[in-house]
């Protein structure tokens, strides 16, 4: 069944969005090799962090499906579904991610694993926050306001954490152990909530009686609403329709004319 539903799960891939974060990505990661002088450290290192967000925020549109409401009566389960996307999508990921570090100048390259520490905890965030719309909302596209939602942690992380929590430091910095030990646990959670929001809802949502319906009416079985009478299937079991009888009268043949 799993392999029956590779091609149209690769067709249903939001490849154009993917593809661009790939470009942009790509780009971003290449800016140490553009500069006139000898490559900065300090510019590789935020040119690969820059380029790692890009690649998280193609990642965010991983889970749209236009097609969501008709795809979730195929027998696949929703884990199986969300996991052959992640299947597809991962060998582009880590090419994208290969290309970028090889387009940073040794000289100039940040620590690799705990730059694609950082890495994978941004994508695999995206990925958890995308799994959380689709499971609590009937969103068919959640990928945009992923990003946007996305671009707003980044930027409160990077402004607003605690200098004992901070996540954006150099390599040179005292800290930079205890920061990836934060990474560590955020790739984690992120990790956790994913395969947490990727399962089948047990109970499907449906309207309480004591509540409304959504639009402002009334459930059609709150109690202050009248009950209405159930038809009783036994009456009128049995009858039948008569035509309505016509009097009969006797004629009796004209006699002989004498």
């Amino acid at each position: 069944m799993t392999r029956a539903l590779v091609p149209p799960v690769w067709r249903a891939l939001p490849r154009r969005a993917l593809a661009a974060a790939a470009a942009v990505g790509l780009l971003l990661a290449g800016i140490p090799r553009m500069q006139s002088g000898p490559p900065d450290p300090l510019v590789s290192l935020y040119a690969l962090r820059a380029a790692a967000l890009v690649f998280a925020l193609g990642l965010a549109f991983l889970l749209d499906d236009p097609a969501r409401h008709i795809t979730a009566a195929v027998p696949a389960r929703r884990p199986v579904r969300v996991a052959l996307r992640v299947a597809l999508v991962a060998p582009w990921a880590a090419l994208c991610w290969t290309a970028a570090l090889l387009l940073v100048p040794e000289e100039a390259r940040p620590p690799v694993g705990a730059l694609t520490l950082e890495a994978a905890a941004t994508a695999v965030l995206a990925l958890a926050a995308a799994a959380l719309v689709v499971r609590r909302t009937q969103a068919t596209e959640p990928g945009a306001a992923i990003l946007t939602w996305l671009l707003a942690t980044g930027a409160t992380a990077f402004l607003l954490l605690p200098p004992h929590w901070t996540l954006f430091v150099t390599p040179t910095d005292p800290r930079w152990q205890s920061t990836h030990t934060h990474w560590a646990l955020l790739l984690t959670a992120a990790a956790t909530t994913t395969a947490l929001a990727t399962t089948e809802p047990r109970h499907p949502h449906t309207p309480s009686p004591l509540r409304g319906t959504g639009n402002g009416a009334l459930s059609p079985h709150h109690p202050s609403l009248p009950k209405r009478p159930e038809p009783d299937p036994a009456k009128g079991r049995g009858k039948r329709r008569t035509q309505p009888s016509l009097p009969v009268t006797s004629q009796t043949p004209p006699g002989p004319t004498p």
